[in-house]
C-alpha cells in the first residue's frame, strides 16, 4: 500500500513519476488527469486494497481493451487533429476504478442510507441516496469519489503503458516510432463541479454524468489546446461487433445538456433480462 495514498491523490503525475506516462498524455486527459479536490484519508482500507490488488487490469461488465482500425472518416479535418485517418490502426480502453470506487459507491449508499431521515430526504430506490452537497456527508464523498476518479487515470495509463509495450514487442519496434499516441482520455460515471451558462447566468454547478462522459464543445479553456477549435473528443464505444466512434463535443451540447454525451452503445434490455432471454 507504499503508493496508494499518492494514486488516489495525484492520478496520472503518480503515473508519469513511476514511467508509466508520457508527459503529452496529462494533457490530452480530462482535468489533466488529476482531480486536485480528491483525499486519500477519505477513502477505507478495504476499498484500498481491492484497489491495489486491481491496478492495471480492465475489470468485467462492458469493460474492454479492443484493437480497432478507423474504416471511416466523416470530418477529415477534424480527424487529422487527432491523428486519426482511415486505416489507422488504435485502442480503445474503456475502464474505471475498479473495485475500488464499487467500494467507495458501497459504503457511501450504507452511510447515507442512514441520515435519510435526518436529511429529510426521501427517494423511491435504494440507489439513488444521497446527501446535500454542503453536507458534512456530501463533502466527503465527493472527496472519496473525486480520489477514485485520480485512480482510474492512473489505471488506464498503466494499461496504456502495457499496451503500447506489447504494440512495440509485436512489431518490434518502439511506442514512439509506432506513433502510439494518447487521443484523449476522458471519465465517465462521476460528478463534478463545472460552470455553465443556465437561464442566462453562469452558475457553478455540480453536473451528474451517469451513463455519459464530458463533451465540452470548441474554445473551452477546460480541454487541451491542441483540440481548441474542434472541441473536446468523446469515445462512445459499441457493442461487440458493432462500430466505436470518436465524437466531439459542440456548442449545442453545451447549451442543452451541460457539455455531456453518452459514454457507450447503450443496451435495450438490463444484464439480468439479457441473462433471462439467452437459450442456454
Amino acid at each position: 500500500y507504499s503508493d496508494i495514498d499518492q494514486i488516489l491523490n495525484y492520478g496520472i503525475d503518480w503515473a508519469l513519476r513511476e514511467g508509466y506516462a508520457w508527459p503529452e498524455d496529462k494533457e490530452l486527459c480530462e482535468e489533466q488527469g488529476r482531480i486536485v479536490k480528491a483525499d486519500a484519508k477519505l477513502v477505507s482500507q478495504k476499498a484500498k486494497g481491492r484497489g491495489m490488488s486491481q491496478l492495471g487490469t480492465l475489470g468485467a461488465g462492458n469493460h474492454y481493451a479492443e484493437v480497432q482500425v478507423v474504416d471511416e472518416v466523416f470530418d477529415a479535418s477534424s480527424a487529422a487533429v487527432l491523428g486519426l485517418e482511415k486505416g489507422t490502426v488504435c485502442m480503445m480502453i474503456h475502464s474505471g476504478s475498479r473495485g475500488l470506487g464499487h467500494q467507495i459507491a458501497s459504503e457511501t449508499v450504507t452511510k447515507m442510507e442512514s441520515l435519510q431521515g435526518q436529511m429529510g430526504i426521501k427517494v423511491n430506490d435504494r440507489q439513488l441516496v444521497c446527501a446535500r452537497i454542503q453536507s458534512k456527508e456530501g463533502e466527503e464523498y465527493l472527496s472519496a469519489m473525486n480520489a477514485a476518479v485520480n485512480f482510474a487515470y492512473a489505471n488506464r495509463s498503466i494499461m496504456t503503458f502495457l499496451a503500447r509495450q506489447a504494440f512495440a514487442k509485436t512489431f518490434n519496434s518502439t511506442p514512439d516510432d509506432l506513433d502510439m499516441n494518447l487521443v484523449y482520455d476522458v471519465s465517465h460515471n462521476i460528478a463534478k463541479e463545472e460552470m455553465h451558462l443556465l437561464n442566462g447566468e453562469v452558475r457553478r454547478l455540480l453536473v451528474h454524468r451517469k451513463g455519459a462522459t464530458r463533451a465540452f464543445g470548441p474554445f473551452h479553456p477546460l480541454i487541451p489546446t491542441a483540440y481548441q477549435i474542434i472541441g473536446q473528443p468523446a469515445l462512445v464505444g459499441g457493442t461487440m461487433g458493432t462500430a466505436s466512434y470518436v465524437l466531439l463535443g459542440t456548442d449545442e451540447g453545451m447549451k442543452t445538456a451541460f457539455g455531456s454525451t453518452c459514454h457507450g452503445a447503450g443496451r435495450a434490455l438490463s444484464r439480468s433480462k439479457s441473462r433471462a432471454l439467452i437459450d442456454r
